[in-house]
């Protein structure tokens, strides 16, 4: 699945991300729209790591979804 594919599917989506990364917001989750650039910010702003370490943690748990 690409990305395209995740933001087209963001409603079942976002309940995987919100399971993954707890200090998102359902705020944080409308507002990303399943963008992934949206997605790695709030990242980083709630949990104050860098970007590349954001960028990794999303490509892993991209890269772990069964869908």
């Amino acid at each position: 699945m690409d990305w395209n594919r995740v933001e087209g599917s963001w409603k079942q989506v976002k309940g995987a991300v919100k399971a993954n990364w707890g200090k998102l917001t359902d705020d944080d989750l409308d507002l990303i729209n399943g963008r992934r650039e949206q997605l790695e910010g709030k990242l980083q702003e709630r949990y104050g790591l860098a970007a590349d370490h954001i960028r990794k943690d999303v490509d892993t748990w991209y890269g772990a979804q069964t869908w």
